[in-house]
């Protein structure tokens, strides 16, 4: 998967350049942080705010849209995203080898 995840970052490097999209890394942050929170309010909304958790419904595109700031974020940070994953999985493995939770902060 984190190979694919680096083809992926390189789909989203090529767009930028094709489109002339580059930005900050600061917009990148921003647009990343208000693609979330449209997932978030999708899911929100979607779930009566979490009274009926069963009803949870996100859009692909969303999703999507959110996936492409993050991606963007990471190739105008020069961090390869595959291996950005890598290093994540192996800190989680770490924490449950260790007889942790996997989760941040526990």
């Amino acid at each position: 998967m984190p190979e694919e995840l680096s083809t992926a970052q390189q789909q989203v490097a090529d767009f930028l350049d094709d489109n002339g999209m580059h930005a900050p890394p600061a917009y990148r942050m921003l647009d990343l942080a208000a693609e979330v929170g449209e997932v978030a309010a999708d899911a929100a909304k979607s779930s009566e705010y979490g009274e009926a958790p069963e009803a949870l419904s996100i859009p692909e595109d969303e999703l999507g849209d959110a996936l492409f700031a993050l991606l963007a974020l990471a190739e105008e940070l020069d961090v390869n995203a595959g291996d950005a994953l890598e290093t994540s999985l192996r800190k989680y493995e770490n924490r449950i080898e260790n007889g942790g939770e996997p989760g941040s902060g526990r």
